[in-house]
């Protein structure tokens, strides 16, 4: 023993400088993934999936819906910030019940013929503005419905000042005169309303339940992954176990890293039934959470745990000590800006778009989405989702198994084995 006092140990620069370098960099980097990735969505939006509907009928061989929404793509076709989808309105159902798009506006099929009827030259009586309708879409995220929605309700408004001024002229042209409240109404001649295009139940937190269910799946599968390996380490006697005042230990049981892992991964498997069971009991019945097909749900909460828990497990292996840094900036750090839930991936910088296409957590909140929002089809999310927890199993178990059996190959034991000192013969 040293007669040193442990407070003296913060005179030690290399615990001020190790320490420093580790709390700072992360504390950066979360500043860098949190705050760049939302700090200007409209700015950093590109080709956000919007619908684009005319079921105008027309009069004779004038079409003014077509018109306006030639004036629509035309208009915002230069800033590639919208993506116009152009489609009827069974295919627009069915797009909005898959989230695939954020919004949508549609000219209705009495367009033409009630802006004609507000020249006065075709029809006699009141005439009614007609209105362009822009649709919402919260199961695809609130924040994305609502640039749709801006976007949308600006360029139905400079569309119909657009093709007001074509008609005024055109009225002006052939010297009609129409009363002065008409030439008011024709100057802008579509009223703009805004309705939801795929409603959501009341349980469902404005379309923000999907990602907050899948968070937790996630932040448990994490946390309960440096819960296990620090009781398997005690279990094999690697580690005291610390209770409150009480220090336990157990004898040494050798094990090579491989099998430690094996361990680990096989009681994440086997508590993964009982974590999603319970994440499930929470949400939904305690809670009141809506949802539907609670037997997928449950299913799908059960391998989202055990994938994200065995994916942590292997990085704790690898990196030791810092290992749980690295796990907190894939699984958090880096996912929940990625994740599509908040901003959407239109609507973020390059460099975030890309780690989108592989961070875990936007993968498992696209299969959250369709089972809870879009009656678990598969193309609006939940194949996907399947898919990658798939490939994100495989390659964390090459991951972790590959350098696990590396370490074990190269001796790197995580205690050394004692060695027997050679016999040497006495001298004669």
């Amino acid at each position: 023993m040293s007669g040193i006092h442990p407070i003296r140990v913060l005179r030690a620069k290399p615990l001020w400088i190790a320490n420093g370098v580790i709390t700072g960099v992360l504390a950066l980097l979360f500043a860098v993934f949190y705050v760049g990735a939302n700090i200007d969505p409209v700015d950093h939006m590109t080709k956000l999936p919007v619908g684009l509907v005319n079921a105008d009928e027309g009069v004779g061989q004038v079409n003014l819906g077509a018109r306006i929404t030639e004036s629509i793509e035309k208009s915002t076709e230069s800033e590639g910030k919208i993506d116009w989808k152009v489609m009827g309105e069974k295919e627009l159902k069915e797009e909005l019940g898959k989230g695939k798009l954020y919004g949508a506006l549609v000219v209705p099929a009495d367009f033409t013929s009630s802006i004609t009827a507000l020249t006065g030259t075709t029809t006699t009586g009141t005439p009614a503005r007609p209105t362009l309708t822009v649709l919402t879409n919260q199961s695809a995220g609130s924040l994305g419905s609502g640039l749709a929605r801006t976007a949308t309700t600006q360029a139905a408004e400079n569309a119909s000042l657009h093709v007001g001024k074509e008609l005024t002229a055109q009225i002006e042209a052939g010297q009609a005169k129409l009363p002065a409240a008409a030439r008011v109404l024709l100057a802008d001649p579509a009223a703009i309303t805004v309705e939801d295009g795929h409603p959501l139940d009341s349980h469902s937190g404005l379309g923000l339940t999907a990602f907050y269910y899948a968070l937790t799946l996630v932040v448990v599968g994490m946390l309960s992954a440096n819960v296990i390996s620090g009781q398997v380490d005690h279990a094999l006697g690697y580690t005291h176990n610390d209770m409150g005042p009480l220090r336990l230990h157990r004898p040494l049981i050798r094990a090579t890293r491989v099998q430690t892992l094996v361990i680990s991964s096989t009681l994440m498997a086997g508590l993964s039934l009982l974590m999603g069971t319970l994440v499930l009991a929470g949400a939904v019945g305690i809670m009141g959470m809506d949802a539907s097909h609670l037997p997928l749900l449950w299913l799908y909460s059960v391998c989202a745990i055990a994938v994200t828990g065995i994916g942590a497990l292997g990085l704790l292996a690898v990196f030791g000590t810092p290992g749980m840094l690295v796990v907190t900036l894939v699984f958090i750090g880096m996912a929940v800006p990625t994740s599509g839930a908040t901003t959407p991936i239109e609507a973020l910088p390059g460099f975030y778009r890309f780690l989108a296409e592989f961070e875990p957590l936007r993968q498992i909140t696209g299969g959250i989405r369709s089972i809870l929002y879009h009656d678990a089809q598969g193309d609006a999310g939940l194949t996907r989702g399947w898919v990658m927890m798939a490939v994100g199993l495989v390659a964390a178990a090459l991951f972790g198994f590959g350098v696990l059996g590396w370490y074990d190959r190269k001796g790197l034991h995580r205690i050394p084995v004692e060695t027997t000192p050679e016999k040497t013969a006495a001298p004669a």
